[in-house]
């Protein structure tokens, strides 16, 4: 039993273009290029599936670097309130003492 021919991604991909585009079919792919019809589908199969994670990973990189940019300037924003809320208190609670009725003053 010998060793079915091995194929470059090139050739995969050639052949795996003329089935996707109607030029032949899977059999006829498989007999023209010597090797079986599943490996043929089973190609095709990959590149489609290739195909769909190439192009959601495509949209979601841009996305993603887009949210890592919001999230880091939500980051910072959070941080700002916080200072600003502890601030806002100190302030307060050194106001209540200047403006509270003294006791003495009664």
């Amino acid at each position: 039993m010998s060793r079915p021919p091995q194929f470059w991604v090139e050739d995969k991909l050639r052949i795996v273009l003329s089935v996707l585009a109607g030029e032949m079919t899977v059999a006829e792919a498989a007999r023209r290029n010597k090797t079986s019809g599943t490996s043929v589908a089973k190609w095709k199969a990959q590149s489609l599936e290739g195909g769909k994670q190439g192009l959601a990973s495509a949209r979601s990189s841009g996305a993603s670097t887009r949210e890592k940019q919001l999230e880091a300037e939500i980051a910072d924003l959070h941080a700002a309130l916080g200072e600003a809320h502890v601030q806002l208190r100190a302030w307060k609670k050194s106001a209540e003492g200047r403006l509270a009725p003294s006791r003495t003053s009664r």
